[in-house]
C-alpha cells in the first residue's frame, strides 16, 4: 500500500468487464459520478455530470496493488499464459523467424512478437533503437491517499494552480480521496518534511475547505514529470506498448488508459492476424497497429501539455481568461459532450474490447 490510485474510464472498464474484470471494480472502484474543473478556487467551473450521458459512471478509481493483485490472478488462472517472475532476460534475439529470449535462469522462450511493456525507461524501446521526443516539466507530482469528515460525493475534482493541477480522486468508502498535486520542482522537498498535519492544513486551503477535516493516511510519495513519445510503436518483430511507447503529464488522469487502449488495440490486431493465418510478427500486422494508436495517442499527449502550459500561465489577466474559457464551455453542451466522451475515452476508432465485446 503505497496511496495510488488510478482512474479506470469508462472505456477501459468495459475491457475490463468483457475479460472477466469487472469484480476488482465493483468490489473495490470508486465509481466516479462527475467531475468539476476549475482555476484555483475560483466560482467559475466546468462541471461533467455522468448522468447527462445515461452510460453509467464516467470511470472509476481503484487503488493500483488492487489492480495488480486482479491481473496478476487472472493472468495465474488463464490457460496458454506462461508466468516467469521474478525472472531477468539475460538475452534477446530478434530474427527474421522469431524471437527468442534467454532468462537468467537459462530458461529459453521462443513466439513471433515481443511486446515491450517495459515502462518510460523502456530497455527494449532503446535496444531497437527507436528514438523519442521527450522533455522534463518543472514540477513533481506529490501523491498520497486522505480521510476527510464529508462525504466527496463521487466527484472528481481537478483544481488549476500556478504550479500545475491538483486533483481530488473519489474513492469507493465516500470519505476517502486520492490526491494528485503537482508542485513546483523547488518546493517538493520541503513539502515532504511536512508532518501529517502540516501537509492536511496545506491540502484543506488548496481544496477551500469543501472536504471539512483532513487526515493524511499513506506516505506521501512524489514524482518527476516528464514527456516522451516514441517515432514508432513497432520495430521488427517488436511493439511498443504504455509507458515503453508514451508517457505524459497526470493532468486529467489519461495516462494508464492510453495503455490500456494500446493492450485493446494490439489485441485485436492481433487476433484478427490469427484468423487470417498470419505471422504475428508481419510487418502489416505491425504497422496497422502503429497507425491506430500513434495518432491518437498524440492527439492525447499534445491536448494535455497544451493544457498543463495553458494553465500555468501566470497572472490576473490570465487567470480571467481561464475562468472565463471554463463556464463557456459549461454553457455549450455540444462541446461539453465532447469534452465528456473524451474524458471517457469514448472518441475515435475504438477498438472493440473497449466497446465491451470479446475480440
Amino acid at each position: 500500500f503505497d496511496g495510488r490510485a488510478s482512474a479506470i474510464a469508462s472505456a477501459s472498464a468495459r475491457m475490463f468487464r468483457a475479460i472477466g474484470l469487472g469484480k476488482v471494480l465493483d468490489e473495490h472502484g470508486g465509481a466516479i459520478g462527475g467531475i468539476r474543473v476549475t482555476d484555483g478556487l475560483s466560482p467559475l467551473h466546468l462541471h461533467f455530470d455522468a448522468s447527462e450521458a445515461d452510460a453509467g459512471p464516467l470511470g472509476y478509481m481503484v487503488e493500483n496493488r488492487l489492480l495488480r493483485v486482479a491481473l496478476l490472478d487472472a493472468g495465474r488462472a488463464a490457460a496458454g499464459i506462461g508466468l516467469h517472475a521474478p525472472a531477468r532476460a539475460a538475452g534477446i534475439a530478434r530474427g527474421d523467424n522469431g524471437v527468442t529470449v534467454t532468462l537468467g535462469d537459462g530458461t529459453v522462450l521462443t513466439a513471433p512478437l515481443l511486446i515491450a511493456a517495459d515502462g518510460r525507461k523502456s530497455v527494449l524501446r532503446e535496444d531497437a533503437g527507436i528514438r523519442s521526443s521527450r522533455w522534463t516539466y518543472p514540477n513533481v507530482a506529490l501523491v498520497t491517499m486522505i480521510a476527510h469528515t464529508n462525504d466527496h460525493g463521487g466527484i472528481a475534482a481537478e483544481l488549476f494552480y500556478p504550479s500545475g493541477p491538483f486533483a481530488v480522486l473519489p474513492m469507493q468508502d465516500r470519505h476517502r480521496s486520492a490526491i494528485v498535486w503537482t508542485v513546483d520542482a523547488v518546493d517538493a522537498p520541503g513539502m515532504l518534511k511536512l508532518g501529517p498535519r502540516g501537509l492536511a492544513a496545506e491540502l484543506a486551503t488548496r481544496t477551500g475547505g469543501y472536504l471539512g477535516e483532513i487526515e493524511v493516511i499513506a506516505p506521501v510519495a512524489s514524482y518527476p514529470l516528464s514527456f516522451h513519445h516514441a517515432e514508432s510503436y513497432v520495430a521488427d518483430r517488436l511493439a511498443l506498448i504504455g509507458d515503453a511507447a508514451h508517457g505524459i503529464h497526470p493532468i486529467a488522469g489519461q495516462g494508464l488508459n492510453m495503455g490500456l487502449r494500446d493492450v485493446a488495440a494490439l489485441t485485436e490486431v492481433l487476433v484478427d492476424g490469427v484468423r487470417l493465418g498470419m505471422d504475428l510478427g508481419a510487418p502489416a500486422l505491425l504497422e496497422r497497429y502503429d497507425r491506430w494508436r500513434r495518432v491518437d495517442n498524440m492527439a492525447v499527449a499534445a491536448a494535455t501539455d497544451t493544457l498543463n502550459r495553458l494553465f500555468a500561465v501566470r497572472g490576473r489577466g490570465a487567470a480571467a481568461v481561464r475562468r472565463l474559457g471554463l463556464a463557456g464551455v459549461q454553457r455549450l453542451a455540444p462541446l461539453k459532450r465532447r469534452f465528456m466522451a473524451e474524458a471517457r475515452g469514448e472518441t475515435g476508432d475504438r477498438p472493440r474490447l473497449l466497446q465491451g465485446e470479446l475480440v
